[in-house]
């Protein structure tokens, strides 16, 4: 097995004088030549271990002034659960109600997509075979905190009231319910998720740090028949938002 990286070996070392109450929230770190000396490692390390913890919402970096232990923030918590969607209502709402928070999204959908070769395996269509494209932002009390991008067949679709998920009478009430409106009863959806690093415009629209840890779920909503209707990429940052998965059991 190969050995921990240092800077990863240092993170774990600050984060554990962190839990043992040697430093506390608002304290200032010592210089990071300091800590390299106690550490017995560059300030290059000590620098990419402290990059790591900020990323994670840990530590704060405050320019010309240094780097501190974070104040505990409450995240958002988001639960998965393809038992949760509510004919004319919105669980992402309900969730953030339940936490005394406002919930919204705002969308921008564009027709006739040619799929790229991934979304086009996921959707069991040929590459550039034409989708409709919904982009969201949904927001907790205005502030975002989690992205997704959906993608549906546009010959599924194309002719229906259905076509746009955010427009029309059927607008928002989700994926389920609105293959319901055109006779498509959606079974089961599968869900793919892990850990990454945000991309800059992913970061910039969350408004976290750069290269922040995110968890991007692919998620696929199947038909009863078992093909594809909808499959989606959703991004979710870890300092802001904890991942609850609500599993149903059949008796």
């Amino acid at each position: 097995m190969s050995e921990q990286p240092p800077y990863l070996r240092i993170a774990d070392v600050l984060r554990q004088r962190i839990a043992e109450h040697e430093w506390t929230a608002g304290d200032r770190l010592p210089s990071r030549a300091q800590i390299a000396e106690e550490c017995g490692v560059g300030e290059n390390v000590v620098r990419r271990a402290q990059e790591l913890l900020i990323s994670q919402g840990v530590l704060e970096g405050r320019a010309g002034s240094g780097t501190y232990v974070a104040e505990p923030k409450q995240r958002v918590r988001v639960v998965r659960s393809s038992a949760r969607e509510q004919h004319g209502g919105s669980p992402f709402r309900a969730d953030m109600q339940a936490l005394g928070k406002q919930g919204n999204w705002e969308s921008r959908t564009e027709a006739k997509v040619p799929a790229p070769a991934e979304i086009a395996t996921r959707l069991g269509i040929a590459e550039g075979d034409l989708c409709v494209r919904t982009v969201y932002e949904f927001l907790a009390d205005g502030r975002p905190v989690q992205l997704s991008t959906s993608w549906e067949p546009y010959e599924l679709t194309g002719g229906t009231l259905v076509v746009l998920p955010e427009g029309g009478t059927h607008a928002g009430v989700g994926v389920v319910n609105r293959m319901a409106e055109i006779g498509v009863t959606v079974s089961h959806a599968v869900e793919q998720p892990e850990p990454r690093n945000a991309t800059a415009a992913e970061a910039s629209l969350l408004g976290i740090q750069k290269a922040s840890v995110v968890t991007h779920i692919r998620r696929t909503y199947y038909s009863d028949q078992g093909q594809p209707v909808e499959t989606a990429d959703i991004v979710i940052p870890a300092t802001l938002c904890e991942i609850v998965y609500e599993i149903p059991v059949n008796r």
